[in-house]
């Protein structure tokens, strides 16, 4: 709980840099240290350059190797902090969601024999013709269409074994299983999996991503002589595009970057004129708020709600425009290969607002949001229905993944909100606003079936049924949406800086002790404890 008086945002985070420190101090937490706090995903990482395709006992290692990575991130999310009021979210979340990641690459797949990617080969090296390309979630895939495992059914497939790095190779294109050698190669590949969450460029790139340009296609179906053109943009259904021109791609994203930071600049200026988003959630409207909204709580409310959307819907589309901009604008194919091509970066992670108009909630979660975690979402409940014998495509089945999904949601962002400073509320905040969402979704969808067997839907013009769910969308996530954001301002995410230089603070727009310069107090800093293992970056 804040102590009553603190006047700006500056004073919240010193406060909070005592909490810090006198839990450090006090033994209670333990700092989060670099490189320290990777030791996990180093494991995991060294376990996967072995190849265990062939070693019964190596492939039972894998659970035990799991089993070490989970003790790890429980006891970093039990005991680590941090000060960085971003980075103290990030503890429990990255913890967590590395978890979830792990298992659906390691245990419920194992990507060594499941998994391939596109690669190209070097000059004059040869390609051998293989067995079917296998679905990339082993057993079947939820997450691909079917012209999608038609072209991996005719796929070309080898395992190179070219010296040559990535950028050196200028080959024609192939499905790529784990290398046999070189190590480095290894290690490319085991990195690209390890980062890849929505598979783009795998055997397993998740529903909502356009293919990739038609050339490509061709390659991979085995087609020679084909010539490499950039290609118009592709936009799946659910509004993702994915480029076909390095050029345009880079502009694009430099400009959305550009609009990004302004936004930004916008939403952490009016957040830091309210004392709601540094912790008071029971603080009343601030005073430049018109009258109108001062004097009425659902106003009120709602106004920080939208503020707090623009601002989590912002930071996530901005922080998402960087990897295409950095991988393919500023390194590229010179350095990257064929990772670094414009078509191997769709530059959306978010779908189509028309998605929510046309499906309610469902089109809201399911493709207008970013899908970043779909398949690690996917992968259990897919598991957990075939050893149940539930048909994923039956009612019982579509509720199974639904609650599944959500309830692993709600688990990331609860260890998130439980490895924060401030006074959160993990289960009755994060956990029950995302499990709400999936009994909205069931709600609706329900309702509509219901509707529609009534014959009612099939008379009402296509505008009525959009705006119907547009203001069901809105009026559920009124009163759902507190319970994740009043947690976010209670633990402090809201103080974090994203970007250093404001204009509308330079100006004295923001709080007393703004400055034209944000990050004077950005908490990254070289810690030098007792032993190696307290030593390192310090966020």
């Amino acid at each position: 709980m804040l102590p009553p008086g603190l006047s700006t945002p500056r004073e919240v985070v010193l406060y909070q840099d005592e909490l810090y420190f006198s839990r450090i101090d006090s033994g209670k937490a333990h700092p989060f240290i670099y490189p320290w706090a990777a030791i996990g995903a180093v494991v995991v990482i060294l376990y996967l350059l072995i190849d265990h395709r062939q070693s019964v006992t190596l492939r039972w290692l894998r659970y035990p190797v799991f089993a070490l990575l989970v003790a790890f991130q429980a006891w970093c999310t039990q005991t680590n902090r941090a000060r960085n009021s971003a980075a103290a979210f990030g503890v429990g979340l990255i913890s967590c969601w590395g978890c979830l990641w792990v298992a659906s690459i390691m245990i419920f797949n194992d990507c060594q024999a499941d998994f391939k990617r596109i690669e190209r080969l070097s000059d004059g090296e040869t390609e051998s013709q293989s067995k079917p390309a296998t679905d990339g979630t082993a057993n079947g895939s939820a997450h691909a269409s079917s012209d999608l495992r038609q072209r991996r059914s005719l796929a070309t497939s080898a395992e190179s074994s070219s010296t040559k790095g990535p950028a050196q190779r200028h080959g024609k294109l192939f499905w790529q299983s784990y290398p046999t050698a070189p190590m480095t190669e290894r290690l490319d590949w085991v990195a690209d999996v390890f980062c890849s969450f929505r598979g783009v460029g795998w055997t397993w790139q998740t529903s909502g991503i356009p293919p990739p340009p038609r050339w490509v296609e061709a390659q991979l179906d085995g087609k020679d002589d084909i010539q490499e053109v950039a290609e118009p943009i592709r936009t799946s259904n659910t509004g993702i595009r994915r480029y076909g021109d390095r050029s345009r791609l880079v502009r694009d994203a430099a400009i959305s970057l550009v609009i990004g930071y302004i936004t930004l600049d916008v939403a952490k200026t009016i957040m830091n004129r309210d004392p709601y988003f540094w912790g008071y959630v029971d603080a009343p409207a601030p005073t430049y708020l018109p009258a109108i909204l001062r004097h009425s709580y659902t106003l009120t409310h709602l106004y920080r709600l939208l503020v707090s959307l623009s601002a989590i819907y912002t930071a996530l589309w901005t922080i998402f425009k960087l990897g295409p901009a950095f991988f393919c604008g500023v390194l590229g194919p010179k350095w990257l290969g064929v990772r670094g091509e414009a078509w191997q970066n769709p530059l959306d992670m978010y779908g189509s607002f028309s998605l929510v108009l046309d499906k309610g909630l469902a089109g809201w979660w399911g493709g207008w949001w970013h899908q970043t975690f779909r398949f690690a979402f996917e992968v259990p409940a897919t598991r957990l229905m075939g050893a149940l014998g539930v048909d994923k495509r039956s009612p019982t089945g579509k509720a199974l993944s639904l609650f599944v999904a959500f309830f692993l949601s709600g688990c990331i962002h609860a260890c998130g909100s439980y490895t924060q400073l401030g006074d959160t509320r993990p289960i009755l905040g994060p956990m029950r606003f995302f499990l709400l969402q999936g009994v909205g979704i069931l709600a609706q969808t329900l309702l509509v079936q219901l509707l529609a067997k009534a014959g009612i839907t099939t008379k009402c013009p296509k505008t009525l049924c959009q705006l119907t769910n547009l203001v069901v969308v809105h009026v559920w996530l009124y009163y759902t949406a507190p319970l994740l954001v009043d947690d976010f301002a209670r633990g402090g995410v809201w103080l974090y800086e994203p970007i250093p230089f404001s204009p509308l603070r330079g100006l004295g727009f923001g709080a007393p002790d703004d400055h034209f310069f944000c990050w004077w107090y950005q908490r990254v800093w070289w810690r030098t404890g007792k032993h190696w293992w307290d030593t390192g970056i310090s966020l």
